[in-house]
């Protein structure tokens, strides 16, 4: 049988400066009273009042969870579905990054179909029922959760983080506002742009990649390119900015639908037993598994060389592959990327560890989608060389 391609998106994206207003009357066509998911950080920058105030325009009353500390966990899926039911909530509405995007997704789902957020992990569990209606509205440019019907839920039991894919955990609505990531300092602003490449080049080597993944993928990696440095250095370059939200969205509908692959599936582990960021955790592997896979992709590396230097019009495919590996290198260089031991990662604890994230990483799927499948072997001692990984060579760092 033919595999078959499958494009999925949020049935409306609203993506412009200022679309955040246009909360209240979406949400108005979903619901009458709504929970909104967020963090403390979002509340005094105001982005929580300032939804709220919306939703009263359009006669929608609302209830506030702030409970998203870090990355999601079970415990706060469990305490915002509590709440939700305690205040007869029929719809949600996420502000904030990658883990209130999550967690809001976790919610609507368990709302109408009941459980425990794990048992839905590898579909051992199907949503039959329709989710509660979901808002999402991203303040970084970098998860693309908005876009995407997977959430990541760590479990507090056994410190794995579960990666759930089902088209249930899709929001109904994205407002990407780039106003909103003026706020997000420099050090969020590289972690998430370079998960954000890091979506867009991983849907594009994945096996599972399509045509309509490709060309998105592409966009986004152009997007991401051009403008990253600018938002990093300069916070308040809204044009910066605004790119910067639109890549991210593609490349969060790109893998949405490509799958992710090998540094994905590392990364998973390293979140949950090191509470590392999933941004920062990704951006430390990509350049290490890049250089593994490369020659099993050299075409579609080279296809990324070449955005990273469109005016080199002579390099054959192999060479172009380097520059795309090189240029990965140097930009996470530029954007004070640390290895492991650099993030202070404790050396043993981490050779400890090596054996249940290779089998955390395997167990997750995403190693099966790398251009380049690796045994456990390949995978562990992959772990060993991204903990010491280094961006630079010895002339550079002179």
């Amino acid at each position: 049988m033919e595999n078959i391609a499958i494009f999925r998106a949020p049935e409306a994206i609203f993506y412009s400066r200022g679309s955040h207003k246009k909360v209240g009357e979406e949400a108005a066509h979903r619901g009458s009273k709504a929970l909104i998911i967020s963090d403390q950080i979002m509340n005094q920058l105001g982005y929580v009042d300032e939804c709220k105030t919306y939703l009263e325009a359009s006669n929608v009353q609302s209830v506030i969870y702030l409970g998203v500390a870090s990355e999601p966990t079970d415990d706060y899926v469990a305490e915002a579905l509590e709440l939700f039911g305690k205040e007869q909530c029929d719809l949600v509405i996420s502000v904030g990054g990658g883990s209130c995007i999550d967690t809001a997704k976790a919610v609507a789902v368990l709302a109408t179909n009941g459980g425990y957020i794990g048992d839905y992990m590898g579909g051992k569990k199907l949503a039959t029922q329709r989710p509660i209606p979901h808002i999402a509205i991203p303040t970084t440019a970098g998860t693309g959760s908005e876009a995407t019907d997977v959430t990541v839920i760590t479990s507090s039991s056994t410190d794995v983080k579960m990666m759930i894919k089902q088209p249930a955990f899709m929001p109904n609505v994205a407002i990407v506002d780039p106003i909103l990531t003026l706020s997000s300092p420099r050090s969020v602003t590289s972690a998430t742009g370079v998960d954000a490449l890091s979506h867009a080049v991983e849907a594009y080597l994945s096996r599972k990649a399509h045509p309509m993944t490709d060309s998105i993928a592409l966009s986004a990696m152009k997007l991401i390119v051009a403008n990253i440095l600018t938002a990093y250095s300069d916070g308040e370059n809204i044009d910066a900015r605004e790119a910067m939200s639109l890549g991210a969205l593609q490349a969060g509908m790109a893998f949405s639908n490509a799958s992710v692959c090998l540094v994905h599936g590392m990364s998973r582990p390293i979140g949950a037993l090191f509470h590392v960021p999933h941004g920062i955790s990704n951006a430390m592997l990509l350049p290490a598994v890049l250089e593994f896979s490369q020659e099993a992709c050299v075409d579609r590396l080279a296809d990324i060389g070449r955005i990273f230097e469109p005016e080199n019009e002579s390099p054959s495919n192999k060479e172009a592959a380097e520059i795309a590996v090189q240029s990965i290198k140097k930009l996470c260089l530029q954007l004070r990327i640390p290895n492991l031991r650099g993030w202070g990662i404790d050396e043993t604890a981490f050779k400890h560890a090596v054996a249940k994230m290779t089998a955390d990483a395997i167990e997750s799927g995403s190693p099966a989608n790398n251009p380049r499948v690796p045994t456990a072997d390949e995978l562990a001692e992959l772990y060993r060389t991204c903990y010491d990984y280094q961006l630079a060579t010895e002339e550079e760092k002179v």
